[in-house]
């Protein structure tokens, strides 16, 4: 018994959330009193006055318009972008003449609105607004990935030139006929005279060579 409580609580809770998964908009519908406290009529002195208003509404699928008016004196118009501008009212999409007129919302786009009356468009009493889908009042960044940027190529490394080795003039080749180069003389104050020459003959040792040997025979006579 008890199991067949608990499975048939689980199957309640699944249904209920399917519900609320499927049925968002009826608890975001809103209701939209065109214009307020002034109604849908002529604006006196503010041709914008109605976009102005609309500027200050955010509008979705399943929001509700109610045009407030007197029978016999408006009515309103659904009208292309095309008969907006101009205020022809000549073929209208839709077209409500009692009052108060109430219009669903029930797709997503821009919306116009006039009365057909004489001249009460020319002077301000039109409307246009754009609705949006229920839960996305605004138009959702785009979710398209930026492409990567496009790699850099590296440039290939490169070894540095060696500096060039200077040309090194070479020596000149010496001829048969040339001399060679005697090495240079180097003068000094205390450089010494040459030494005499091996022919020469030695004035200052003979004499006291004579006379030691004339006293040597003379001490061996005695």
């Amino acid at each position: 018994m008890a199991f067949n409580f608990n499975f048939n609580l689980v199957v309640m809770l699944i249904a209920m959330a399917f519900t609320s998964m499927h049925f968002p908009g009826t608890a975001a519908q809103t209701t939209h009193v065109v214009g307020d406290a002034l109604g849908w009529t002529i604006p006196s002195g503010d041709l914008a006055a109605y976009t102005t208003w609309a500027s200050r509404q955010t509008f979705t699928v399943g929001d509700i318009l109610v045009f407030n008016f007197n029978n016999g004196e408006h009515d309103v118009a659904e009208v292309s972008a095309a008969a907006y501008g101009p205020c022809n009212a000549t073929s209208p999409i839709t077209l409500t003449t009692t009052g108060p007129a109430t219009i669903t919302l029930t797709t997503a786009g821009s919306r116009y609105y006039i009365c057909t009356f004489t001249s009460h468009c020319q002077i301000g009493q039109k409307l246009s607004i754009n609705v949006s889908t229920a839960g996305n009042p605004t138009t959702p960044p785009s979710t398209t990935p930026a492409p990567p940027p496009a790699a850099t190529a590296v440039p290939p490394m490169t070894r540095p030139t060696p500096p060039a080795t200077p040309d090194v003039p070479c020596p000149p080749t010496s001829s048969p006929d040339s001399s060679p180069l005697s090495p240079p003389t180097i003068n000094s104050g205390n450089t010494a005279p040459p030494p005499p020459s091996s022919g020469a003959p030695i004035s200052g040792v003979v004499g006291p060579i004579s006379t030691f040997l004339a006293v040597v025979i003379v001490l061996l006579n005695y």
